[in-house]
């Protein structure tokens, strides 16, 4: 069997009590947008995939999407899944091809993390002749990211540098330096900051 070009999908807010007062929103998802979707939760999976497409129901973001199950079997995937791409440790490091920094805490799924974007890090201030990305970058020179995987929900593949106490008071005073007011309570850079993750979208 395969899939339908559209799906209609419900969703609404996933909420702990027993009785959900939360709007449900209905709307149609094309094919490649639920897939996407389940992907980004599952990985390249194709037991799961099919499982949770019998099922009719995921967990997203905050949010409970549910459909009519499809009865789709591990096979029925393997053309489809076969357009999306594989994780490849392989794949050099390219500082010049990430578009964002994670700033994660320890634990897995870390406590705290902030996002960096490269656009609003690249940007310098008067008389300064390097930016806050400078030196995250600078940092990756000198402790070579390792590949950790590719991640379907950004598209992307995402490398790993495990920060020192020197790398993340290199961070920290960076970010005084170079960052506005408004910026550094944006990024709210945590103390207790171990790595940075490299999200490098793939072309």
């Amino acid at each position: 069997m395969t899939l339908p070009d559209t799906i209609p999908v419900r969703y609404t807010e996933e909420e702990a009590e027993y009785l959900s007062l939360r709007p449900v929103i209905r709307q149609t998802f094309r094919r490649d947008e639920l897939v996407d979707m389940i992907l980004s939760v599952t990985g390249k999976d194709a037991k799961r995939i099919a499982q949770i497409l019998r099922s009719g129901s995921i967990l997203y973001h905050g949010y409970r999407y549910w459909w009519s199950g499809l009865q789709m079997e591990d096979a029925d995937l393997a053309p489809l899944l076969a357009a999306y791409p594989e994780a490849d440790p392989q794949r050099a490091f390219n500082p010049a091809a990430c578009t964002a920094a994670l700033l994660e805490s320890s634990g897995v799924p870390p406590r705290h993390a902030t996002e960096i974007p490269r656009d609003a890090a690249s940007r310098r201030r008067w008389f300064k002749f390097h930016s806050f990305w400078d030196d995250l970058t600078e940092i990756a020179k000198t402790t070579a990211p390792v590949y950790r995987e590719y991640s379907y929900a950004r598209r992307a593949d995402l490398y790993v540098t495990d920060l020192t106490a020197a790398n993340i008071a290199q961070i920290v005073a960076s970010a005084q330096t170079h960052l506005s007011r408004a910026a550094r309570a944006q990024f709210s850079i945590p103390p207790e900051m171990s790595r940075i993750v490299w999200i490098c979208p793939r072309k």
